[in-house]
């Protein structure tokens, strides 16, 4: 297992190399000038030049591109903020606090609906119940999340004023928010559940246990679930990586001081270190969590954890036995 984690954290190193080279092209090629848009509409050219310099973007793509890249791998520099004049480090660092918790509440409410609804969707096959599901599932996938954000703010704050519209400073205001990320997200777990749980309810050993009188209830709670978990659980842990990088539609909607709202504020404003640096985390924190989904799955299915022993141990066991 150890063996397996090294390996992969190397391998994550030419991935984030990569991510970074390409954030860097797309800002070089992008419309807009950060020194221009920063210096204002009164500034003369001779001001907008030495923002520039000051600013490091009169130098070549490639020495920039080197000298962030060196900055990162030696002092942890993620860049400064042209915006606050700030480490970009610490601006995230100060906003991830929020977008965790954010990710933590709408992955709460997926996994409770999605995955609720869709056992009983799939151990009651094509009745109203599963047609029912069905039809809220698809809705819920094709429903974009700033349309049913508003849709939350406008009845639920507006019109029936139970929960703020904006912020995120208490537990009244994390409900909206948590709740369009999370029933969102719960209708992609449900069909996924489904159709993973119906693989698994025509296997020869389920119905074996049915043979041997077992209850329904525990032949879904001890065979078929566990059975069914890995699929669920590669879409859950996609789905959580990319929450903690930050749900950028719902963050500006509700307003929220988090890592996604403040990555869209950074396009806007040019500030490339931010992008930059925004990015590179995002791409850090989504591949550790999709490292840990991995390493869960020897937990969940005993053939996929054999394959993590090394063969001495694997040797060792044979002649035991044998």
């Amino acid at each position: 297992m150890g063996r397996y984690v090294f390996k992969r954290l190397v391998l994550l190193v030419p991935v984030l190399l990569g991510v970074v080279f390409i954030i860097f092209c797309l800002n070089e090629i992008s419309p807009g000038d950060p020194a221009r848009l920063l210096a204002g509409d009164y500034a003369t050219e001779e001001d907008i030049q030495n923002l520039r310099e000051e600013m490091g973007l009169d130098e070549p793509f490639l020495s920039r591109f080197c000298s962030y890249v060196y900055g990162i791998i030696t002092r942890g520099d993620f860049g400064t903020s042209y915006a606050t004049k700030r480490p970009v480090l610490d601006e995230v660092m100060d906003r991830f606090p929020t977008t965790l918790l954010l990710a933590c509440l709408s992955t709460l409410i997926m996994l409770v609906i999605g995955i609720a609804t869709g056992i009983v969707s799939a151990t009651r096959q094509y009745s109203w119940i599963d047609n029912l599901c069905n039809a809220i599932g698809l809705v819920g996938v094709s429903m974009p999340n700033f349309w049913q954000g508003l849709m939350n703010i406008l009845l639920f704050s507006i019109y029936l004023g139970w929960f703020p519209s904006s912020g995120f400073y208490g537990p009244q205001y994390w409900v909206l928010p948590a709740v369009t990320i999370g029933t969102s997200n719960a209708c992609t777990i449900m069909r996924m559940t489904r159709s993973s749980m119906l693989e698994v309810l025509h296997q020869d050993y389920i119905t074996s246990a049915r043979a041997k009188g077992l209850s329904e209830g525990t032949i879904v709670r001890k065979h078929a679930l566990k059975n069914a978990l890995i699929p669920i659980l590669t879409v859950v842990g996609m789905t959580f990586g990319t929450l903690l990088g930050g749900a950028l539609v719902t963050e500006t909607v509700f307003a929220i001081p988090g890592l996604g709202k403040y990555m869209v504020d950074a396009i806007k404003l040019r500030d490339y270190p931010v992008i930059q640096g925004g990015v590179l985390i995002m791409a850090i924190i989504s591949s550790l969590v999709t490292l840990g989904v991995d390493i869960l799955y020897a937990f969940i299915d005993p053939q996929i954890r054999s394959m993590y022993r090394s063969k001495k141990n694997r040797a060792k066991e044979a002649a035991q036995n044998g």
